[in-house]
């Protein structure tokens, strides 16, 4: 046994996650949840959170215990929430179910919660165990925990680039680098965000719709979304009236302007102001005003410039790059800008966490390092 937990109880927990994990696309703003109920060895009842405002997991995986759940042991990935909100207290729940035992992988940073449910079970005379694959569980739920305890989203910026590290020709043209897999892949991480976050020169450039689109599953239906959010960084409020993101009312769609300018955007356009540092939007204080609104993953797919930027600011959680084995030479567009190391010892580091094929071309998750 390791921390007090058996093989058992990993087995049941990894069952929990992956549960939470069929969530990906459709609880937030709410976190992924999955609850495991098991009584004398035996799992009497399974539960995942599926749509903000509807039953949490604890609350389905005891409906299908019944009273079976009475001496049991519930498995749960987050701490069991302690307050009113769509839905009544699962603290509460397990208390009136007669659960004996709570497994929670972690701690709820969720101002309403964070302890208050462990504490409401332990108060009831629960049996209660906390961190049992905490790594697995802050991995899930790594948008919702960057929004309540960063005041900000997890922030990805996604690159497809060729071989010698070009995103474009020189005259801008980029459809496509990479393949048609690599594409559809992409969709599927547009999928997991809250919002999708581009600039004015992408959309200019590109035209961009920046929906989400995915393939039917195994069963034959398509995967139910929550459909992100779309946000133009536009300072001077220049967008196109035709633009395609505009106009197609697919998505939402979220101009962002500098607070010294009025813009002129058609009245069923929703815009907010952000204040300027320099020439630029104040790219903290941007997905400081996105995190207010419930998101808490953004998906970065814009030019280097935008990209850059993120980067240099510290605000870049992760990357996701696209390599396709083509050439584009040298008067292609780099990857960012706005990084300039002089030394070696400036340069911008990064880890890497994943490194996977996808059709031809190879899929790179990063991480930047503390050192930057």
């Amino acid at each position: 046994m390791s921390g007090g937990f058996g093989p058992a109880d990993h087995a049941h927990m990894a069952r929990a996650l992956q549960l939470a994990a069929l969530g990906r696309y459709t609880t937030r703003p709410n976190p992924m949840v999955g609850c495991v109920v098991v009584r004398d060895g035996a799992v009497v009842g399974e539960g995942w959170h599926r749509r903000a405002g509807e039953p949490h997991a604890e609350v389905l995986a005891l409906a299908e215990a019944g009273a079976r759940a009475r001496g049991a042991t519930a498995y749960v990935t987050l701490e069991p929430c302690a307050h009113h909100g769509r839905t009544p207290p699962c603290a509460d729940a397990l208390v009136r179910a007669g659960v004996t035992r709570v497994v929670a992988a972690c701690e709820d940073p969720f101002h309403k919660v964070a302890g208050q449910g462990l504490a409401m079970l332990r108060a009831a005379g629960v049996e209660v165990q906390v961190g049992l694959m905490r790594e697995q569980a802050l991995a899930l739920n790594r948008a919702f925990i960057s929004r309540n305890l960063r005041g900000r989203p997890w922030v990805r910026v996604k690159l497809a680039m060729s071989l010698d590290g070009r995103t474009a020709l020189a005259d801008g043209e980029s459809r496509w680098i990479t393949s048609e897999a690599a594409r559809l892949d992409g969709h599927r991480w547009r999928a997991r965000a809250g919002a999708i976050l581009t600039g004015l020169g992408t959309v200019r450039a590109d035209d961009p719709r920046l929906t989400v689109r995915l393939p039917p599953g195994p069963d034959g239906a398509v995967p139910e979304v929550a459909t992100p959010l779309r946000v133009v960084l536009d300072t001077r409020g220049r967008l196109p009236a035709d633009a395609g993101l505009v106009r197609d009312g697919e998505a939402p769609t979220l101009l962002v302007h500098a607070d010294d300018f009025v813009p002129a955007y058609d009245d069923h356009v929703e815009a907010f102001p952000v204040r300027r540092l320099g020439e630029r939007l104040d790219l903290s204080a941007v997905l400081s005003q996105l995190a207010q609104r419930g998101i808490g993953e953004v998906h970065v797919e814009a030019g280097p410039t935008l990209s850059g930027a993120l980067l240099a600011a510290g605000l870049v959680d992760e990357l996701l790059v696209y390599l396709a084995p083509v050439l584009l030479g040298a008067r292609g567009r780099p990857l960012v800008e706005g990084l300039d190391p002089t030394t070696m010892t400036e340069r911008f580091r990064l880890e890497l966490l994943e490194s996977l094929p996808i059709g031809p071309d190879l899929r790179l998750l990063l991480r930047p390092t503390a050192a930057n």
